[in-house]
């Protein structure tokens, strides 16, 4: 199985959107992309085997293995990436700001019901993060960040 994370980069955080099959599954966010520097940027596009983790900080949540010049890259819940990652991954609900959002824990919850049983049958789960290709636009409506293809309002 492989999840795709599309990403766009901002000043102050990083957002984007993961999909399975072309389907939205969650959005997320992480720090500002900072030349993969540890503890202050998000880590570098590529392609990485998640594994389950268990730690008594997060419980259970995932890892991503054998990323470039960094160890112990998390995805847990998180609704603040400057105040609450050092490099890590959060999924969220909705996008509130730049490496900000809400309903984290939701987010998240869905993210393990749905990778849990298939790494539980030994398959391998890849996140594959990659630039957003078409450009997006964040703009405020009631209060969200809501993203627009190519920077047209729906």
């Amino acid at each position: 199985m492989e999840l795709l994370l599309t990403r766009t980069y901002l000043p102050f955080g990083t957002n984007g959107e993961i999909k399975l099959n072309n389907v939205h599954i969650c959005f997320c966010i992480e720090l500002p992309w900072k030349q993969n520097k540890k503890e202050v940027s998000c880590i570098p596009e590529g392609r990485y085997l998640m594994r389950r983790r268990c730690s008594e900080h997060f419980g259970w949540h995932f890892e991503l293995l054998e990323v470039p010049s960094r160890a112990l890259i998390l995805m847990h819940p998180a609704n603040n990436a400057q105040k609450e990652l050092k490099g890590c991954l959060a999924t969220v609900t909705e996008i509130t700001g730049q490496g900000e959002g809400f309903g984290s824990k939701e987010s998240f919850n869905k993210l393990k019901v749905l990778l849990y049983p298939v790494m539980n049958q030994g398959e391998d789960v890849w996140l594959r993060i990659e630039e957003c290709i078409e450009s997006i636009y964040w703009r405020r409506e009631n209060g969200l960040w809501r993203n627009y293809p190519s920077g047209k309002a729906a």
